[in-house]
C-alpha cells in the first residue's frame, strides 16, 4: 500500500510539473507568489495580504479556501458559483496561475495545505516567500502522527529558493524548526520571543490570535519591499475574510459571532478571545460540531474546550460526510465529567440548536457558532445542502 501511495505522488509531481512548464508555460515565473502555510490563520493572513495589495494599487491574486480572486473578480464557474479549495490541484493551480499572470497580476497570494504538500500539487512553483503560522492538532487522520504533518508542512520551507525568504512565527512550538537547514533567506515574528518583527499595530480585528495574524502580514509585505507606513495605515481598516470572527449585535443586545474555527487550538483561542471581551454576568453560548470523515481524535477535545470555556454548549451537527451525526456528537461528549455535562446542551440538526441559543440568549451574551464560518453548505451522505450559519442566526433574530 505504501509503495502505491508513494507512487502516486510521484505521479502527481509528474502532472503538476507538466501542467505548469508546458501547458502554461511555467506561469510562477512571470508573477511573484507568496505562500502561507500552518494548521491555524492561513486564510486571514492570505486575504489580508491580497485585500492590502490591492488597497496600495498592485494587480493581484488570491487563492483561498474561501475564494479565489483575481484583481478585485471572483472566480466562479460556469454556473456562478465561487471555486475555493485551499490549494487546488496540479492542472487547476497553474491553469488560475496562468490566468492571474494574464490579467497582470504582479503578485499571488496563496494557502499552502499540508495535503498539497505531501501530494506534490505544487511542484515547479516558484514561491518568493513563504509564512508558517503555527502547527496544532489536525489532519492526523491522514498524516497519521504530528511529525509526519510537521514534515510535510516543512517541505514548503525546504522548496524555498535562496533568493525567498522564509517567515515563521517563533513563538509557535515549531517555528524555530521550521526554519532549520532551509535554502531562503530567514525572518521570525512574535512577540514572546525575540524576533525580527514584534510590532503591536494598530488594527480592526479582535484577539490575540489575529495580532499574529496582522503582524505577519505586516512582515511578509515589509520583506516584499512595500512601505511601513503605508502598510500600517492599510491594517487600520482592513476587515477579516468571511466567517472569520464575523458578527453581529442583534436588536435584543446579544452579541452574535460566526467563526471557522474548527480545531481544538483554534476553538479555544477563539473562545478565549470572546472571554475577554464579554461582560461581567454575561453568559458566553457557543454552538459547533465536529466534521464526519475527518480527524475522529480531535473530537472529544474540542468537546472539553467547547465545554470548559462556554457558560452552554449546544453540541450539535457539522458536516457529518458519510457518518452518523448522533455518533460524532457522542464521541465529542466523551470523558466530559458529570458537572461539566449539567452546561451541555445535545442537538443534532444544527438548525434547531441555532434557534436554541437564540432562543435562551439574554441581552448582554455572545453566541459563537464555530466550525463552518464561510461555508454555505451541510454536507450529509455525500448530498450537499445550502446551510449558512450567519444566515440562519439572522433569520432567527427577524
Amino acid at each position: 500500500m505504501q509503495k502505491i501511495i508513494k507512487n502516486l505522488k510521484i505521479k502527481r509531481r509528474g502532472i503538476a510539473l507538466l501542467a505548469g512548464m508546458h501547458f502554461f508555460g511555467n506561469p510562477s515565473k512571470k508573477i511573484k507568489i507568496i505562500g502561507v502555510t500552518g494548521t491555524n490563520g492561513k486564510t486571514t493572513i492570505a486575504t489580508l495580504l491580497y485585500k492590502i495589495a490591492i488597497g496600495l494599487g498592485y494587480k493581484a491574486g488570491l487563492i483561498s479556501t474561501v475564494e479565489n480572486i483575481i484583481n478585485g473578480e471572483v472566480v466562479r464557474t460556469k454556473e456562478g458559483r465561487s471555486v475555493p479549495g485551499t490549494t487546488p490541484d496540479p492542472i487547476n493551480l497553474y491553469k488560475l496561475l496562468n490566468e492571474m499572470a494574464e490579467k497582470s497580476c504582479e503578485y499571488v497570494f496563496m494557502e499552502v495545505s499540508s495535503h498539497a504538500l505531501d501530494q506534490n500539487r505544487v511542484a515547479g512553483i516558484n514561491f518568493i516567500g513563504g509564512i508558517f503560522t503555527n502547527l496544532t492538532h489536525d489532519h492526523l487522520d491522514y498524516h497519521k502522527n504530528i511529525e509526519n504533518y510537521f514534515g510535510a508542512k516543512k517541505k514548503f520551507f525546504k522548496m524555498l529558493p535562496e533568493s525567498a525568504f522564509a517567515l515563521s512565527n517563533i513563538d509557535d512550538e515549531y517555528g524555530e524548526r521550521m526554519l532549520d537547514s532551509i535554502q531562503a533567506k530567514r525572518y521570525t515574528y512574535g512577540f514572546k520571543h525575540k524576533a525580527d518583527f514584534s510590532e503591536k499595530l494598530e488594527t480592526k480585528l479582535i484577539g490575540d490570535f489575529n495580532m499574529y495574524n496582522v503582524l505577519a502580514v505586516y512582515a511578509a509585505l515589509v520583506l516584499l519591499g512595500v512601505d511601513k507606513e503605508k502598510v500600517k495605515e492599510q491594517l487600520k481598516n482592513v476587515l477579516p475574510p468571511k466567517g472569520r470572527f464575523d458578527y453581529f449585535i442583534s436588536s435584543s443586545g446579544v452579541t452574535v459571532i460566526v467563526d471557522y474555527a474548527h480545531t481544538p487550538d483554534a476553538l479555544e483561542n477563539v473562545l478565549k478571545t470572546v472571554q475577554g471581551i464579554r461582560k461581567d454576568g454575561a453568559k458566553i453560548i457557543s454552538v459547533f460540531g465536529c466534521g464526519g470523515d475527518r480527524d475522529p481524535l480531535k473530537r472529544s477535545i474540542m468537546g472539553k474546550i467547547g465545554a470548559i470555556h462556554s457558560d452552554i454548549t449546544i453540541l450539535t451537527s457539522d458536516n457529518p460526510r458519510s457518518e452518523n451525526p448522533e455518533k460524532i456528537i457522542e464521541q465529542m461528549r466523551e470523558g466530559l465529567s458529570e458537572e461539566i455535562l449539567k452546561k451541555v446542551k445535545i442537538i443534532t440538526n444544527r438548525h434547531e440548536a441555532i434557534r436554541e441559543a437564540v432562543k435562551i440568549a439574554q441581552k448582554g451574551d455572545i453566541i459563537l457558532c464555530a466550525g463552518k464560518g464561510h461555508e454555505d453548505y451541510q454536507e450529509v451522505k455525500g448530498v450537499k445542502h445550502h446551510f449558512d450559519d450567519m444566515e440562519e442566526l439572522k433569520k432567527a433574530y427577524e
